[in-house]
């Protein structure tokens, strides 16, 4: 069976960007704009953060692998990978 998980960027309040992977957007998002335990130290201190680009995958393995290769990439090169999603 698989799952569909998905990569996603962040842009906090500091329009940094922050990317990871989760099964649910919409909780991991609620999960980094609040006091959770489960939010990442990055996101906690630079709220709210904002959705501004995600993709999906049909396994946490090639979602690990996508989100390595985003992370690689420049902020600029982020960006474009961002304005065409």
């Amino acid at each position: 069976m698989s799952d569909r998980w998905f990569i996603y960027i962040l842009e906090c309040a500091d329009h940094t960007l922050y990317t990871g992977i989760t099964l649910d957007v919409e909780k991991r998002l609620e999960e980094h704009n609040t006091n959770n335990i489960k939010a990442a130290k990055y996101v906690r201190v630079r709220r709210p953060a904002k959705i501004v680009y995600q993709e999906v995958t049909d396994s946490r393995s090639k979602a690990l692998k996508r989100e390595y290769e985003i992370k690689q990439l420049t902020r600029q090169m982020k960006l474009v990978l961002i304005n065409k999603g």
